[in-house]
């Protein structure tokens, strides 16, 4: 690792360092906006609930009502919308799938029209929610137009970002937003478990559970990276290859990550949860709005079940369709491969469903546990709820972080292999 980035500061990777400064130029415009309000509006001060995900993601753009509020979640909603269409649901997604660059276009284009679109719906039920039905319509549509545009700029913007840049603009915006609230959030931290006005005792006890929040927050992160790193490799031989092949008895491996469905279960989840308290808040019913109460929030020992329960079914659906044992099996014979021990067809296909099961169960759990530390703590704490352990948006930001330094060393020793083939 440092090896690497000591390569990065020299004379050849120059066209690499303004690749990062374009980054983080960018990156900045990105947290500016998130302090420029919304013409005409205040900061939301109601607790926001379910909407917490999209405030942390959006770096506590959604609480200040800039025009950054929804940053690019729209976005990513359509994204698995159309991931979804693209599983033989639709004929016509699934054969743009099978198109290869030229479908890919299209799906991205297409991407592209249904998150503005849905940009302006939860911009304009956002505008309805937070300043109440008394508004002038005319007011909400304007609220409306000004969040999709910040949506489309934060679009253009993570184009822009890949293209000069280097990693995944709209996944480092994301990261960017989530980052961006840490230091409040330990500032918060500090001031709730330290109280300079006691005895010397309380605050030498408070400093020890500061230090000791400090501690489990990055051993969290560590558990993090650690778990996002495993993987299961499944060995592969081909018949017309011998393992003496590869010299040393190497053979082929299919790798399948842990948590193949990565944060998207509990973003699914939380969304459907979410759906009854929106219906309440646009409502304006008490009696809907108790029974969400005491049914739908994660606070409650129903919605925390619920919650946990749809985290598991999007868990085992979303990794299913990501990775079809059918599809694999039937590739795999095509190839002349097959896996040692196992017979090629349905016995390849029972094996890898089996595998698929057994490790979306331990990354189904690790998700609940990420997901729940932060509601747990704000029950058992008397804290801010600014200040939490764990939590999706840390794992968010732990995936992308891990993902751009794999690229940004890639480039690095794929320059120097360059310029040592070009010396011989």
């Amino acid at each position: 690792m440092f090896k690497s980035m000591k390569q990065l500061f020299t004379s050849s990777n120059k066209d690499l360092r303004h690749r990062i400064y374009f980054t983080l130029g960018a990156l900045m415009i990105f947290i500016l906006g998130i302090s420029i309000r919304v013409p005409g509006t205040e900061d939301v001060t109601s607790n926001l609930g379910f909407l917490e995900l999209l405030n942390t993601m959006g770096g506590g753009a959604l609480k200040n009502f800039s025009i950054f509020a929804l940053g690019i979640m729209p976005y990513i909603t359509a994204s698995i919308i159309m991931q979804l269409l693209q599983m033989d649901v639709i004929p016509y997604f699934s054969e743009l799938r099978k198109q290869g660059a030229t479908g890919r276009r299209k799906v991205n284009q297409y991407t592209r029209y249904v998150g503005i679109a849905f940009a302006f719906i939860e911009g304009y039920a956002f505008a309805f929610s937070f300043l109440g039905s008394s508004s002038d319509p005319i007011k909400y549509l304007y609220i409306a137009t000004v969040l999709t545009a910040g949506t489309s700029f934060l679009l253009w913007l993570g184009d822009q970002i890949t293209q000069k840049g280097i990693g995944n603009g709209t996944s480092l915006i994301i990261m960017a937003g989530i980052v961006a609230t840490l230091p409040q959030m330990f500032i918060d931290a500090f001031n709730g478990l330290i109280t300079f006005d006691g005895t010397t005792q309380a605050i030498t006890l408070g400093i020890i559970k500061f230090i000791l929040f400090v501690v489990i927050y990055f051993a969290i992160v560590i558990g993090m990276i650690f778990v996002q790193e495993s993987e299961r490799r499944i060995p592969i031989q081909y018949v017309n290859k011998s393992s003496s092949t590869y010299g040393n008895g190497a053979q082929s491996f299919m790798p399948i990550k842990l948590n193949t469905a990565g944060v998207v279960p509990v973003i699914f989840a939380s969304s459907l949860i979410s759906i009854p308290a929106i219906i309440a808040q646009i409502m304006k019913s008490e009696s809907i709005s108790l029974l969400v109460q005491k049914y739908f929030t994660y606070t409650t020992p129903v919605g925390f079940a619920l919650y946990v329960f749809f985290i598991f079914i999007f868990a085992f659906f979303y990794t299913f369709i990501q990775l079809k044992p059918d599809e694999f099996a039937k590739n795999l014979q095509e190839n002349g491969g097959y896996i040692p021990g196992i017979r090629p067809g349905d016995d390849t296909q029972d094996y890898v469903s089996k595998v698929l099961c057994r490790l979306t169960v331990l990354g189904a759990v690790f998700l609940v546990v990420i997901a729940g530390l932060p509601i747990l703590f704000s029950e058992l704490t008397s804290l801010p709820t600014s200040v939490s352990i764990g939590g999706t948006g840390i794992l968010i930001a732990v995936g992308v972080a891990l993902e751009t330094y794999k690229q940004l060393e890639s480039s690095i020793l794929t320059r120097s292999y360059k310029r040592g083939y070009s010396r011989r």
